[in-house]
């Protein structure tokens, strides 16, 4: 910058002083303190999730970004931004909402928009621009909501199963697929959660992003860096397990365990990151701008400060003030906070739970552990019903007594599928003459296939005195009731029956609709409303 005052052609550049940098870091260590408990467990997720593990670095990564920018910042004076404050107090309202619902998620994000506006109150729009990326970078850190994570973990399961078994039947091995498992005769191989790519994919997204940050080329090429972070996921996943299969089939089950699993994956990983290089070399090759790797790819460091420049310290902006006064006064209401303990409504246990109904004899069944522990649920049924007519109703019950920290019950239409069930059909349908504590029974109907068996299945879930068929709409009450009445209780409900070849549906249907009308008005001492 030229100082125009004196006319001497003199560099001007500011400096943070002393007392800036201390009032900084009190509003760091305010937002920290307000939402501790959320960030605490989001650390503890990092520790215990593959997915999750490189969010150790991202804040390093985010404050490398932002000194790389020093040069630039220097010559920028900070402004006040309202808008700053603004935000700050949106990041604080969300922190209320997270905090009366016990939802650690909306108290994670919410701690990344309050410190986005303090930043912005401190240094007004015209510097925020330069280091807005580095900052975008934070939200990688966070985790997704459970329901989300589950669905799109499921999603990617089947895919890499099903590219997986075309990779095996190349090299002329016989296979068979039936949802997530891949038969190869002498094992089966279970695609399981920790298989569906996503400890590649999250890492590999925000590698991606980051190179996309530091290549100079066009919009349109850092697009496809970041986007192409997905396929490049999917495909190397999908390789590995294709390669697991065929390593088993020539050379034994200790390829698909222990260390050998585990190093295959490291090498899966940074095959992903040598692809993705790879694309960047190409991409700097094409186009208008073309330009070696080395310049397309240019990790600058910042200009030094010229020895004979004029230092000025920046004066603190009113809206950072602003937006400081508003932290602490949030801080120390974190005190006054009423400490609200989840309710968890008294019921009976489903060991309990009637077999025998009118024209109904059941039988109990035992889940296995390893679906227990993924299903994390409190308590659950799983009774085989036979009615007068020899036909069999699985009846399947999750109860979970707090879904607040991401326990909840997983959508038959994301598990499904797993199995290496199609579903054919799926519609909203009345039972009629069925109702739970005089709410109309309104159920998900699904046809399903897996090659000649066919099956009928009804479900929904029961959530604190409702009757839900949408997943979406089931969150929003999840998060509504825990506002409102502190709790998170509910259950998912299952009804299913086996068409016999031939058989028509309406027989099935009938099936269902008469153990639903039997079961319906005891549901309420085992879910409460």
């Amino acid at each position: 910058m030229v100082d125009n005052e004196n006319g001497l052609g003199e560099i001007t550049v500011w400096k943070e002083s002393p007392v800036f940098w201390g009032l900084l870091g009190l509003s760091v260590l305010l937002l920290v303190f307000i939402h501790y408990e959320a960030l605490s467990y989001m650390v503890k997720l990092w520790e215990g999730r593959e997915e999750y593990g490189h969010g150790f670095i991202i804040p390093f990564i985010t404050l490398f970004l932002i000194w790389q920018k020093k040069d630039q910042l220097e010559k920028i004076e900070f402004e006040r931004s309202w808008l700053g404050v603004v935000l700050v107090g949106f990041g604080l309202f969300l922190f209320y909402a997270g905090e009366l619902s016990a939802l650690y998620t909306v108290i994670q994000y919410a701690y990344i928009a309050a410190l986005y506006g303090v930043v912005l109150s401190m240094m007004g729009w015209k510097a925020f621009r330069v280091i807005w990326v580095p900052l975008l970078i934070l939200l990688f850190m966070v985790p997704l909501p459970n329901f989300l994570f589950n669905n799109l973990s499921s999603y990617l399961q089947l895919i890499s199963s099903q590219i997986g078994v075309a990779v095996i039947r190349l090299f002329d091995i016989s296979v068979f697929l039936e949802g997530n498992v891949i038969d190869l005769g002498v094992y089966k191989l279970q695609v399981v959660e920790a298989c569906s790519g996503l400890n590649y994919l999250f890492p590999l997204m925000t590698l991606a992003f980051i190179s996309a940050y530091f290549f100079t080329g066009a919009l349109w090429k850092k697009a496809i860096i970041f986007l192409s972070s997905i396929p490049i996921t999917i495909g190397m996943n999908s390789f590995r397990i294709g390669v697991i299969g065929v390593l088993v089939e020539h050379w034994g089950i200790e390829h698909a365990e222990g260390f050998l699993h585990d190093f295959e994956g490291w090498i899966i990983f940074m095959s992903c990151v040598a692809i993705l290089v790879g694309e960047m070399w190409i991409l700097s090759k094409i186009g208008k701008d073309k330009l070696p790797l080395r310049e397309a790819f240019g990790l600058d460091f910042p200009e030094p400060t010229p020895t004979d420049a004029k230092i000025v310290y920046r004066r603190v902006p009113k809206s950072f003030y602003a937006s400081l006064v508003i932290v602490a006064l949030v801080a120390v209401s974190v005190f006054a906070l009423p400490d609200r303990k989840e309710i968890i409504p008294e019921r009976k246990q489903f060991a309990e739970f009637p077999l025998a109904f009118d024209g109904w004899t059941g039988k109990t069944g035992i889940l296995e552990q390893i679906y227990i522990d993924i299903l994390k649920l409190t308590d659950y049924a799983m009774i085989d019903y036979r009615g007068v007519d020899g036909g069999y109703v699985n009846f399947y019950v999750a109860q979970y007594d707090s879904q607040r920290k991401g326990s909840s019950a997983h959508s038959p239409r994301s598990c499904i599928p797993g199995g290496g069930w199609r579903i054919t059909s799926l519609e909203n349908r009345n039972i009629p003459g069925a109702s739970i504590s005089d709410i109309p029974l309104v159920v998900n109907r699904l046809f399903i296939e897996k090659g000649e068996s066919k099956q009928l299945v009804y479900y929904w879930f029961q959530q604190r005195g409702r009757i839900i068929t949408n997943e979406y709409l089931m969150k929003w009450y999840l998060f509504w009731d825990s506002v409102t009445k502190s709790r998170t209780d509910g259950a998912l409900i299952r009804l299913t029956t086996v068409l016999k070849p031939g058989q028509d549906i309406t027989i099935a249907d009938k099936r269902l609709e008469s153990l639903a009308k039997e079961i319906s008005p005891v549901i309420h001492q085992f879910v409460p409303q």
